[in-house]
């Protein structure tokens, strides 16, 4: 999938206003079987997070320990890379969450 630049620049954008913000899982599954591209990934937890200034959002949960797989665990939006680069090198970040 092509990735253009000015794409990754708007979806940035939208991203740093969600940075550092932090609130609480509501929700998780574990991903055993990944899509192709996140192979190298699994098994990884992917949450629902109930973020403390309002509003929910869906992510992957990195820097983890079987322990941090509970609800009401809190977390915190983090800023790391989403999968590998494509093939013009354009490597895509997002937004994950990260246990408090």
């Amino acid at each position: 999938m092509k990735i253009s630049p000015v794409k990754v620049w708007r979806h940035q954008k939208q991203i740093a206003s969600l940075l550092g913000q932090e609130g609480k899982v509501v929700s998780w599954t574990l991903i055993e079987v990944p899509p192709a591209g996140y192979e190298s990934e699994a098994p990884y937890p992917v949450v629902i997070v109930k973020l403390d200034k309002g509003g929910r959002m869906t992510g992957q949960l990195v820097d983890w320990e079987e322990k941090n797989l509970k609800i009401g665990q809190k977390v915190k939006v983090v800023y790391r890379r989403i999968r590998k680069p494509d093939e013009e090198g354009v490597i895509p970040y997002g937004a994950k969450f990260s246990p408090c």
